[in-house]
């Protein structure tokens, strides 16, 4: 008998759940360094990566997945099976059943439309879906030139993508522990009196503890980089969209799980009084 399928049978939830991370940061190499006072110190310790690389490795990707040679992508890592995280499949189909059947969605900081195409089996389902990605210019340039259809499209700025669109759901997978200041645009974001927010992928201190900021390295296998990623304090992070007119409607487990430091979870916010039945 494989010593994994002893553990599943054997061991407490809380033990396999542990025994996984260990073995996913085994297997993808990915480790954080110390604590930082600063944005600037932990910048400096950064190594650096080739943006030309990285989007080259993304793209390369995205497009096997837009031509079905391969199930999703994630950070440029492409997966034989489906990696769903059901829960934000729920938010976004739950925004679309209270408007309807149609979905608009501002997705900050989202590559080449990775979300996207993880969910379009069920997307494909709804009424109308307009999604759009707000990306660095070099990943739209990209994106427009290579992925953009009538349901997908690039936009540089947030203001670009309202110009065109009118969201009821932003969408920030990943992204918000990778910005300098993330309290800045999650301010400019909760100003926008969009309906939804759903949250993904989001490092948290692991024991509630203060928010911090590590340097995050990503090994050669996937891309060489190392970078700063704030895990910031659940209590206050919460605390933050819901003192902007929010409503915590669930929180839940992201996918992710890369140090035992902090925890990844994901959060699905309503305007206050819009979600009842």
């Amino acid at each position: 008998m494989k010593a994994r399928t002893i553990a599943k049978d054997w061991l407490p939830p809380a033990v396999q759940r542990l025994m996984r991370r260990a073995l996913h940061r085994r297997d993808l190499g990915i480790f954080f360094d110390d604590d930082y006072i600063t944005w600037e110190k932990a910048k400096v310790r950064c190594s650096g990566y080739d943006d030309k690389e990285i989007l080259a490795k993304v793209l390369d990707a995205t497009l096997k997945v837009k031509r079905g040679e391969a199930a999703c992508e994630r950070d440029s890592m492409l997966f034989d099976e489906m990696q769903y995280s059901w829960p934000v499949l729920a938010g976004l189909m739950w925004a679309a059943t209270r408007n309807g059947g149609r979905l608009n969605v501002l997705d900050f900081g989202g590559a080449l439309g990775s979300s996207y195409f993880q969910n379009r089996k069920f997307l494909q389902t709804l009424s109308e879906v307009h999604w759009n990605v707000v990306e660095q210019p070099n990943y739209v340039d990209a994106g427009q030139a290579n992925i953009q259809n009538r349901h997908l499209r690039f936009y540089k700025t947030i203001k670009d993508c309202l110009d065109e669109n009118q969201p009821q759901v932003i969408l920030l997978s990943g992204v918000l522990q990778y910005l300098e200041q993330p309290e800045k645009l999650l301010e400019e974001l909760t100003g926008l009196g969009i309906d939804n927010i759903l949250i993904d992928r989001t490092s948290f201190t692991a024991d509630g503890a203060r928010k911090r900021l590590f340097v995050q390295h990503v090994p050669k296998s996937i891309y060489k980089a190392s970078y700063p990623i704030w895990l910031f304090n659940e209590s206050e992070f919460v605390k933050m969209v819901t003192s902007r007119g929010y409503e915590l409607i669930e929180s839940f487990d992201a996918l992710d799980s890369l140090d035992d430091r902090g925890v990844w979870k994901g959060f699905l916010f309503c305007r206050r009084g819009d979600h009842a039945i």
